[in-house]
């Protein structure tokens, strides 16, 4: 008889539709994946390993036997946050064309900055028929914070398309031909020298609300900032009286604190502000769930596990 694996998910019902027929599908012949939902008591008892999206960690918690989690995201600070210390490791995501979607969206959302679609947009709505001053890529310095998987990706993609960019991360990296930083003097010396931001590390204990009013008095002014991480790393009330009083230009917001983003918020009447809501790199279902088969199948036949979240780091 084949083993159970759960599927513990409170995402949306389409994207839970999407995963409960790709899933069964992808480890059919490894293993049966059931709704966490629908199991029994000695189901739930018996399960070793669970697939996760966006989960209850309390359901996660009720499974007492298990030695891992597969999350179907990369982000797991909920996870991390909430399950006990000794509880089962978590497996984050991590899919080569998730970092190949987000290069896509980090570059397409620096060519709309770069560009400046903002202001043209506004001149539309106020049928102004004005051009301005076009700078070369080169001219524009773009930095990455956060030198994951995902972030290496998205700078090298900058890099190639002749803009100049840098990076940050929380500990020393070293990418070709792109200038690094780290630490709290790094991260002076990169929002110093940036024209555009672009966010892209996890949200831990240390990156939550890492650009606050005083990170942002750092900043170049008139400098845009592209949030593609997690909402909480920007403290809004200094980022809405930043782009107030000019000191940013504006932002293009993927992440918030709460999601979906509360109708009340002014983030979405300001007109320095581009809301997105939450698609800059989505996980693609039919790449994934090979991806988790594939690790499932080696726990099963080794009982090797994947590498998992350092939890003192969260990541």
């Amino acid at each position: 008889m084949k083993p159970i694996v759960p599927f513990v998910s409170e995402a949306n019902e389409d994207e839970r539709k999407a995963w409960s027929t790709a899933l069964p599908t992808a480890l059919k012949d490894i293993a049966e994946v059931k709704a966490f939902d629908t199991l029994s008591e000695q189901e739930r008892s018996r399960a070793t390993v669970a697939i996760v999206a966006n989960p209850d960690p309390a359901k996660v918690a009720a499974m007492p036997n298990l030695v891992w989690v597969q999350s179907l995201w990369a982000g797991v600070e909920r996870l991390t946050a909430e399950l006990p210390q000794d509880g089962p490791l978590i497996v984050r995501l991590t899919d080569p064309q998730m970092a190949e979607t987000m290069s896509e969206a980090v570059l397409a959302w620096s060519l709309y900055l770069h560009r400046d679609m903002p202001k043209y947009m506004t001149q539309q709505r106020q049928r102004v028929w004005l051009g301005h001053e076009l700078l070369l890529p080169a001219h524009r310095t773009i930095a990455i914070l956060g030198l994951g998987k995902l972030g290496i990706e998205s700078a090298r993609r900058l890099k190639s398309n002749g803009f100049n960019v840098i990076g940050w991360s929380r500990s020393e990296k070293s990418l070709d031909d792109i200038r690094t930083y780290c630490g709290q003097d790094g991260l002076e010396t990169v929002l110093r020298q940036a024209d555009s931001l672009v966010l892209l590390m996890p949200l831990t204990d240390e990156t939550r609300g890492l650009l606050d009013s005083t990170a942002i008095e750092h900043c170049k002014p008139g400098a845009t900032v592209i949030n593609f991480a997690r909402g909480p790393i920007i403290e809004t009330p200094a980022l809405i009286a930043a782009l107030d009083r000019g000191q940013l230009s504006h932002a293009v917001l993927d992440v918030f604190d709460s999601e979906p983003l509360p109708p009340e918020s002014p983030l979405w009447s300001n007109s320095n502000v581009t809301i997105l809501p939450h698609i800059s790199a989505p996980t693609i279902t039919s790449t994934a769930s090979q991806i988790v088969a594939d690790n499932i199948r080696h726990f099963f036949q080794t009982g090797c596990l994947p590498e998992s979240v350092d939890r003192k780091k969260g990541y």
